[in-house]
């Protein structure tokens, strides 16, 4: 089972800027499509943005759209979070995941990481 492991949380200020990272300890054909879901304090976990890297093609939330870019490194087998123009509710903890499909039900996704944890002050 693919190994995930997310790292650049951390406290920003709102409308500042924050990176995150997720490296993946294998890339297969049933891991092409890594996502990022967020889950904030008494809400479901949703959907953020996902890749795949066979495709090349992106999506993210209408919620982030405009603000957030996802980037990868084929070498590293990483992907990244950009996150600009940062809210308060953007404050939740960030999860990485993996799978054959790009969906945005996080019940479809079999590979987690442990979640890194972001936090927006006013």
């Amino acid at each position: 089972q693919v190994q995930l492991v997310e790292s650049g949380g951390g406290l920003v200020q709102a409308g500042g800027s924050l990176r995150l990272s997720c490296a993946a300890s294998e890339r297969t054909a049933s891991t092409d499509v890594m996502a990022w879901f967020r889950q904030a304090p008494g809400k479901e976990r949703e959907f953020v943005a996902g890749t795949s890297w066979s495709s090349g093609s992106t999506f993210y939330a209408d919620s982030v759209k405009g603000r957030f870019t996802m980037s990868r490194d084929n070498a590293k087998n990483t992907v990244y979070l950009h996150m600009n123009s940062v809210k308060p509710e953007d404050t939740a903890v960030y999860y990485c995941a993996a799978d054959r499909l790009l969906r945005s039900r996080p019940g479809e996704y079999d590979n987690w990481g442990q979640g890194t944890q972001v936090t927006v002050s006013v």
